[in-house]
């Protein structure tokens, strides 16, 4: 049976299970940007203490959709909303910013490291150096 889209289209139900390729990459860019603005922990914390109520916050998102899309692209903030509905995709995502988080603790210890051993080798190293990285 073919469910109806909002705008009276037909689309096929597909696996829950699997993200398609755009959902895939929405979560990706969701949780990098997370990553990028160091807002890990606040993000996870928020997520697991609602993760009950994923489908309520989905409704709540219907509810302020007309005042969304005069800001954002209506197409990501309906997959988004889409993929929330499913507990386990709140779960994918909160997996996603770990991992990256994760990564991006790697290339700061990294960092340091690099650091510490230009400074233990008496290497002066110049502002613009340190802070592009190189």
């Amino acid at each position: 049976m073919p469910f109806k889209t909002p705008l009276g289209g037909h689309e096929l139900p597909h696996d829950k299970d699997v993200l398609t390729p755009e959902e895939q990459e929405l979560m990706r860019k969701l949780a990098q940007k997370v990553v990028d603005w160091q807002m890990t922990v606040p993000a996870i914390l928020f997520l697991e203490s609602t993760k009950p109520l994923s489908y309520i916050g989905t409704q709540v998102m219907v509810f302020f959709e007309p005042f969304v899309s005069a800001i954002f692209d209506v197409k990501d903030y309906n997959l988004f909303r889409q993929m929330m509905e499913n507990r386990d995709n709140v779960e994918r995502l909160l997996q996603k910013i770990e991992e990256l988080d994760a990564i991006q603790q790697e290339k700061e210890r990294e960092q340091k490291r690099l650091l510490k051993a230009d400074r233990k080798a008496g290497h002066k190293r110049s502002i613009w150096r340190w802070l592009f990285g190189r």
